[in-house]
């Protein structure tokens, strides 16, 4: 039979013969044919990584904990850890102020918060408050040197242009808000008797009414603090601010005036730790 005899079909030349089409052979004639992936190999694969994988990490676990291991994560921070302690600052208040601060430090710098904490709030607006709070966080000398001119400060004037009368107190329907939330501090220098700490504060200001003509906005502050080691606690003998440093505003809208009051009201302070 000839080729064509095998590739053909029909009648040839009009013969009456008859060309007939083999079946078609079930694998590829012109190579090897093609084998089918046994799913075993690949579990075998799978299985082999993961193994692997445990060995990698069995190995880390027992370097890192090794005595002699040189990682970072076995010796201290070079710097002072910017993160809280988590140790408990004070045990004891006076009117709500903390007060018994430990003599090292770590004491100093929470010693700082709280104090602007204190000196940021509202009771800053009312004479009365005003002198308490100034008599519990300054020592003796320096609390009878600046009353005289904080109340020069907070006088009716400047009262009135927050909104406020000569008493320091908010239009009915109106609530009047100042806090400073510390969110971190630094030891610009520390002894056994002295130190000077900074505290970079945001903080909440204005009047949230209605009516208001100056809304509650946010501040960024650096409040330094030079404290001395008075009367078993630490006290400030001086202090100063300075603006910043700010990051760059968020885009959340802004709330309404009664979601702030309502806010203010709901939502205590804290005590700080460094």
């Amino acid at each position: 039979m000839s080729n064509d005899d095998h590739y053909g079909g029909g009648d040839v030349g009009g013969t009456g013969q008859t060309r007939t089409r083999l079946p078609d052979s079930p694998s590829d004639p012109y190579g090897t044919p093609r084998r089918t992936p046994r799913a075993s190999r690949g579990l075998v694969t799978v299985v082999g990584v993961v193994v692997l994988l445990v060995a990698a990490i069995a190995f880390a676990n027992q370097s890192s904990d090794s005595p002699g291991s040189d990682t970072a994560s076995d010796k201290p921070p070079t710097t002072t850890s910017t993160a809280p302690t988590g140790t408990a600052p004070v045990t004891t208040k006076t009117a709500g102020i903390p007060k018994g601060f430990a003599h090292d430090e770590q004491g100093a710098q929470s010693a700082a918060a709280n104090y602007a904490t204190v000196m940021g709030s509202d009771g800053m607006f009312k004479k009365d408050a005003r002198h308490a709070i100034t008599d519990s966080v300054y020592t003796p000398e320096a609390a009878n040197r600046l009353k005289g001119p904080q109340d020069s400060a907070y006088s009716a004037a400047f009262l009135s242009k927050l909104g406020l009368d000569a008493n320091g107190n908010p239009p009915q329907g109106n609530t009047f808000i100042s806090r400073t939330v510390p969110v971190g501090t630094r030891v610009d220098s520390y002894s056994a008797t002295t130190a000077k700490v900074s505290v970079w504060a945001t903080g909440l200001i204005g009047m949230s009414g209605e009516k208001s003509t100056d809304p509650v906005r946010t501040t960024w502050k650096t409040w330094t603090f030079e404290l001395a080691w008075s009367g078993e606690d630490w006290k400030v003998t001086a202090d100063s601010q300075q603006d910043g440093p700010a990051p760059v505003p968020g885009d959340v809208a802004a709330s309404s005036a009664d979601d702030i009051s309502k806010a203010t009201k709901e939502f205590g302070g804290f005590t700080y730790a460094r």
